[in-house]
């Protein structure tokens, strides 16, 4: 019983447990890459938040010069291109996943 019994257990383990231990953490890894709705929906509002409190601050700052002519802001420069270069890259990206930029 024993000599037959060692075959059946190893012909099991390497032809039913070890793929289904591969295929396993393969979809688990597969699915723990992607972004689901819900972190792709709070990005997208974390990325509106974060326009609208660049507008704010602008605002601020804008004020804030006018009131004092030797004021000089210590975060990036008003319309500076290379400022609102990552946020044309990622509008450009939600528009190709088909999504609303505000």
């Amino acid at each position: 019983m024993d000599e037959n019994l060692i075959p059946l257990v190893a012909i099991l383990g390497i032809f039913v447990a070890l793929p289904w231990i591969i295929l396993h953490y393969v979809t688990r890894w597969k699915t723990a890459a992607t972004l689901t709705n819900d972190d792709e929906a709070l990005l997208d509002e974390l990325h509106q938040i974060a326009r609208r409190l660049d507008e704010r601050m602008d605002t601020v700052e804008r004020l804030v010069s006018a009131d004092n002519p030797s004021f000089q802001p210590s975060r990036i420069m008003h319309d500076r291109e290379t400022d609102n270069d990552q946020l044309r890259e990622l509008a450009a990206r939600l528009e190709s996943k088909g999504r609303k930029v505000r």
